[in-house]
């Protein structure tokens, strides 16, 4: 069991490691880009580049999860991320500023939600679902609170000294990290055998699970980190003043936070499996209510805060549908695996938003969100329709074990 002192500690390094490590590039690019007098293509590609050294080292993290624990790994992760960022403030050539951003890649892998999900899966096995919805709550506000934060900064410190800032607060959740679980979660020697392996039963299933998986997380992760890093761009594109994008953009936070705390209050009653496609039904609407606004406030208010709710529920399903589909005891070898092609396209989802922004313009890059979204839907009711007998089948197996355990306690 997860004590909510956890939960809380865990929640908070989440809001405040999103915010100063994928979140940066978004709060202060423009003002970096300003100053070094690089090419935005170039200053985006930093953060690409750190995507790409996810990738690399997301295996060997998701294992070290496994063996060590996140009381060990995310704490070094939080540390990195700090050096990232003061590296990033002192930079004044690309072979500096890359190095910052590789730092940062480590940072991000270890101490971000994929490492978090892993040590809860560690740690509470098949009960890990609700504190990972719970985690989520906090870092759902991470753009809501860290790009007013940054941006405030940048014009206080300039970015510079915004950058130094962020590794200061990446230092200060180290120690948050001492209240999260030492000891392994180790399931009851019976009547647990399925709960261990899951609802996938052959290598075929596992592998068409993991298939699926990895297609909704790489192109989910694309189209976050793509409209999260030119999201202002983006809303004033559609045709809103750049005041009314400031705000409107903070609804994208909400929505994520909005949606996970629905989740939170009676997500328990849904099975991941029906959870993750009503997000990704959801998910192409949001980009036709983009392309349909006209630049009207309402409609692309609205479009920030559906697809801000879909995101933040669908990185849920991120990490719980692994603990459905798959033997949680080696949750952070098997998600570090299949998350490898998600990182590798995320990485150039700020480059190729930018390069279609400027070349073809605002709706051309909500067309082609719409249609990855569409992708995603269909990945999410195939995978659905393939295993959701089964799971009902193991819930009613539960519910009738549960039953039965009662009853002998009665009659005794």
């Amino acid at each position: 069991m997860i004590r909510p002192r956890a939960v809380v500690c865990l929640g908070l390094t989440q809001l405040v490691g999103w915010g100063v490590t994928f979140y940066l590039i978004g709060a202060l690019g423009p003002a970096m880009t300003a100053d070094l007098g690089w090419d935005a293509t170039l200053v985006y590609g930093g953060f690409s580049a750190a995507i790409v050294v996810m990738a690399l080292v997301s295996p060997a993290a998701g294992a070290a999860v496994d063996r060590w624990g996140g009381h060990v790994v995310m704490p070094a992760g939080a540390i990195l991320s700090a050096l990232g960022c003061a590296l990033l403030a002192a930079t004044h050539t690309l072979y500096l500023y890359f190095a910052a951003w590789a730092a940062l890649g480590v940072g991000m892998r270890l101490c971000l939600y994929d490492a978090a999900f892993a040590s809860l899966a560690r740690a509470a096995g098949p009960a890990a679902r609700r504190p990972m919805s719970q985690i989520t709550l906090f870092g759902g506000l991470a753009s809501t609170v860290m790009w007013p934060v940054g941006h405030a900064l940048s014009e206080w410190l300039g970015w510079r000294g915004a950058a130094l800032a962020y590794a200061a607060l990446a230092l200060s959740t180290v120690p948050l990290y001492l209240a999260l679980p030492r000891r392994r979660y180790a399931a009851a020697a019976t009547g647990h055998a399925n709960a261990t392996t899951g609802l996938t039963r052959t290598t075929a299933e596992r592998r068409l699970a993991g298939t699926l998986y990895a297609i909704m997380a790489m192109l989910t992760n694309f189209l976050a980190a793509g409209n999260a890093a030119h999201l202002f761009s983006l809303l004033t594109g559609l045709g809103l003043a750049a005041a009314a994008a400031v705000s409107v953009a903070a609804l994208w936070g909400i929505g994520q936070f909005t949606a996970r705390l629905g989740d939170v209050i009676v997500g328990a009653r849904l099975h991941p499996l029906t959870l993750n496609l009503a997000a990704g039904v959801v998910l192409p609407l949001c980009f036709l209510l983009a392309l349909l606004s006209g630049g009207n406030l309402y409609a692309t208010a609205a479009f920030t805060l559906l697809y801000g709710a879909c995101n933040g529920l669908m990185t849920i399903t991120r990490g719980t549908l692994p603990l459905a589909l798959f033997d949680f005891r080696s949750y952070g070898a098997l998600v570090g695996s299949l998350l490898i092609p998600s990182f590798l396209l995320t990485a150039a989802a700020p480059i190729t938003y930018a390069f279609i922004i400027e070349t073809h313009g605002t709706l051309a890059a909500m067309a082609l969100s719409a249609t990855l979204a569409i992708i995603i839907s269909a990945a999410a009711l195939i995978l659905r329709w393939k295993f959701i007998t089964r799971a009902d089948e193991a819930k009613e197996k539960t519910e009738a074990s549960n039953a039965s355990a009662g009853a002998t306690q009665e009659s005794m």
